[in-house]
């Protein structure tokens, strides 16, 4: 069956559907369902249909009606890692690190802001024209950002990343190449032994996967607080955990709960560690204290293109809530923060472990660097994958007073 005919025939259908339904009942979705079978196998009298027509024709209108529409399968689609809609008629889809566009198109505009609405409300945000920008989780984790008319000028914009129903172990992460069996031991090691560890990198680098992986080195023994904008992490190992989720304010700007104001309450709950899923406004101070107060082996990420860009991007967010000398910012975070992570989106689109870079502390007016382990490419295949490794540097640690408090031996 052609595409014309396949939507002429949904339209009808719906159309049949929709005159047949009485809302006062309030269907519920097997109703629904029953209804648009019925209807299905009645067309199918005047057109034939064949039983996978009659089975895609009958998912494509529940969909249509009581989920999100043509977005449903790809939410659905397991091997789809990002959802990109620019307005109606543009939608894109990243799968195996290969972006593609689709041919399938919203019905209008008015349908995809509809179904933005209906993700947004049920994790109690929202969007409208006085706020035409929401970040939102939707119920399978995966992370959603929208913008709307007028602001995006192309329609209604929504952007999904997905995420594994299982969290990603380092073993999965050493399959891929991201990192070595060793530097792995080596992480592992570093996070029992409560070094304070920032994962950097651009956008897609994988930094939430890579938090995942570590946080899942954790003792099971101790308490987690985690806090994030939308929840993202899956922390599988740890029983006594506390996941925190920020709040936008409400239609009159009232009740906001930020990130800052988060860090502040987990400091009263007793945590042995605190995990802040990302860092990118004044926030970072909170952080930064919590780390040089006595929760060792906290950890969190931000974007940044490099170690040292990362630092420069720190002490921005800081000074953006506070005003503090330059050397004091640097002199916290250089306390704070014991080793930082750089990870990388190569041009094979493969996911590396770029950089690992000890904090050695502050001086002449500079935070200290001694590089760890860095990658080294060596060649690239014959369709274009990248051949290299992360090697270790010939530095030597020179902050292993956690590794020995915790009775940790582990070759560096």
């Amino acid at each position: 069956m052609d595409d014309k005919r396949k939507n002429k025939i949904i339209e009808e259908i719906k159309n049949i559907v929709n005159n047949n339904i009485d809302l006062k009942k309030d269907p519920t979705d097997e109703d629904i369902e029953n209804i648009i079978t019925e209807t299905v196998f009645e067309k199918s009298k005047e057109n034939y249909l064949t039983l996978s027509e009659k089975k895609e024709i009958i998912k494509t209108v529940f969909n249509s009606m009581r989920r999100l529409d043509i977005l449903q399968p790809l939410i659905e689609d397991k091997s789809i890692t990002e959802i990109m809609i620019n307005g109606p008629n543009n939608i894109f889809i990243e799968r195996n690190g290969k972006i593609t566009k689709l041919e399938i198109v919203f019905q209008d505009e008015k349908k995809l802001e509809n179904i933005i609405h209906s993700i947004v409300s049920k994790v109690n945000r929202s969007i409208n024209q006085s706020s035409p920008t929401v970040d939102a989780r939707l119920s399978d984790g995966s992370r959603m950002n929208a913008v709307l008319p007028p602001i995006a000028l192309n329609g209604p914009i929504l952007t999904i990343r997905k995420f594994p129903e299982k969290p990603m172990t380092i073993d999965e992460l050493i399959n891929l190449k991201s990192l070595d069996k060793k530097t792995a031991k080596v992480l592992e090691s570093m996070v029992k032994a409560k070094y304070n560890i920032f994962i950097c990198g651009g956008t897609g680098s994988g930094k939430t996967t890579f938090l995942n992986a570590l946080s899942n080195f954790i003792p099971c023994d101790e308490r987690i607080i985690t806090i994030e904008d939308s929840a993202e992490l899956q922390i599988v190992n740890v029983p006594n955990i506390v996941r925190l989720e920020t709040r936008d304010a409400n239609t009159e700007g009232k009740g906001e709960i930020s990130i800052k104001h988060l860090i502040r309450t987990s400091l009263r709950m007793r945590p042995d560690r605190i995990i802040v899923g990302e860092v990118r406004g004044p926030e970072a101070l909170d952080m930064l204290q919590a780390m040089n107060t006595g929760h060792d082996g906290s950890l969190s990420t931000g974007h940044a293109n490099s170690t040292r860009d990362m630092l420069s991007r720190l002490e921005t967010m800081v000074l953006s809530g506070a005003a503090m000398p330059l050397d004091a910012i640097r002199q916290q975070i250089a306390s704070a923060i014991d080793i930082i992570i750089h990870l990388g989106r190569l041009r094979d689109k493969s996911r590396r472990i770029l950089r690992i870079d000890e904090i050695l502390g502050y001086e002449d007016g500079e935070i200290q660097l001694n590089p760890l382990f860095e990658f080294i490419e060596k060649s690239e295949t014959y369709d274009k994958r990248i051949i290299g490794s992360l090697e270790r540097t010939e530095n030597e640690m020179k902050n292993t007073s956690k590794l020995k408090m915790a009775g940790i031996f582990v070759e560096l």
